[in-house]
């Protein structure tokens, strides 16, 4: 191949700018030609796409969001949306595509490898929600985010002796409410993944009432429920000051953490050779700190599922 593509989809996660950088040295230090497509595949279809070279991905290594910006495309769902993005690949020449993003944009990668346009996926969500790899791009940053968020609540809520239910991302999987409650020591940690009876939380919140404790951390990840439901359910049966954060979009923004612009610069690099090899309909990942590639199909039929062990960890942690 001589001429490659590469674009992000989805929501944006910090760490994408390091993989968009590695795809393109990677591609120039072996002499190949690489477009860079804005918007995604709505940038696609509409034939937003421009040559790249080593000084257009210049000092974006450190930077949060993606410079190729990302936007989501119904009309690339479509078969006609489809055709008309294969006839941009067409015009530009090229004969190969890198896709970032999370399982949606896999879906779309899927389609246009079935259309005879090899693709090859990299994880790029904070949920870290992708089969196939230990972790995905922005998901170290937007934890040390939430932690950040949290170490500060945590101030507060001792000082005016409170209990803060605190909302973060993840509204079909929980890794960031499992992992960021383990590590800020949260006394209850509620994930799509279980479904836990708010009963348990409050005979928690009461026995630590019993002992002396008089202010608590609540982590709720957006697909459990409101987080302002639960603290006035909380509020009702406890009779407890509760206060509410919801930390929404800044979990998305700032700088990517170095193992993020690591990971990012390994698996853009590794999509690059995938597809020099002649491989095609892959996805990039990391096992055990080693790098892989999946079968894209199969890893879209699977789902992705918490570490039951940290799981269970955190509830003899948090007694």
């Amino acid at each position: 191949m001589k001429r490659l593509g590469v674009l992000t989809s989805g929501g944006d996660a910090p760490g994408m700018n390091a993989a968009i950088r590695a795809v393109v040295r990677k591609c120039i230090y072996h002499g190949v030609e690489i477009y860079g497509i804005k918007n995604g595949y709505q940038g696609l279809i509409e034939g937003n796409i421009e040559k790249m070279d080593v000084g257009s991905v210049g000092d974006i290594i450190q930077r949060g969001g993606t410079t190729l910006y990302t936007a989501r495309s119904l009309e690339f769902k479509t078969e006609e949306g489809q055709r008309k993005g294969i006839e941009q690949l067409k015009k530009f020449g090229i004969e190969g595509l890198i896709v970032i993003g999370g399982d949606g944009s896999f879906r779309g990668a899927q389609k246009l490898t079935e259309k005879g346009y090899p693709c090859i996926g990299v994880p790029g969500t904070i949920d870290n929600d992708i089969p196939g790899t230990d972790f995905t791009i922005g998901f170290d940053t937007a934890l040390n985010t939430i932690i950040e968020a949290i170490d500060k609540i945590r101030d507060t809520a001792t000082s005016h002796e409170r209990t803060y239910v605190v909302e973060v991302m993840g509204r079909d999987a929980g890794d960031l409410a499992l992992w960021a409650g383990l590590a800020d020591g949260a006394e209850s940690i509620l994930i799509p993944e279980k479904k836990d009876d708010l009963k348990e939380v409050i005979s928690r919140l009461k026995r630590g009432v019993e002992r002396g404790k008089r202010h608590s951390i609540i982590i709720v990840a957006e697909g459990v429920g409101s987080a302002f439901d639960y603290s006035e359910q909380i509020k009702k049966e406890t009779n407890l000051e509760t206060r509410v954060t919801v930390l929404g979009h800044i979990q998305r923004g700032g700088s990517p953490t170095a193992n993020d612009r690591v990971l990012a610069s390994r698996l853009g690099a590794k999509a690059v050779e995938l597809l020099l090899e002649g491989k095609a309909g892959r996805m990039v990942g990391i096992q055990n700190n080693k790098l892989v590639d999946h079968d894209i199909t199969e890893i879209l039929k699977q789902t992705h599922s918490i570490d039951e062990e940290m799981y269970q960890l955190s509830k003899e942690l948090s007694i």
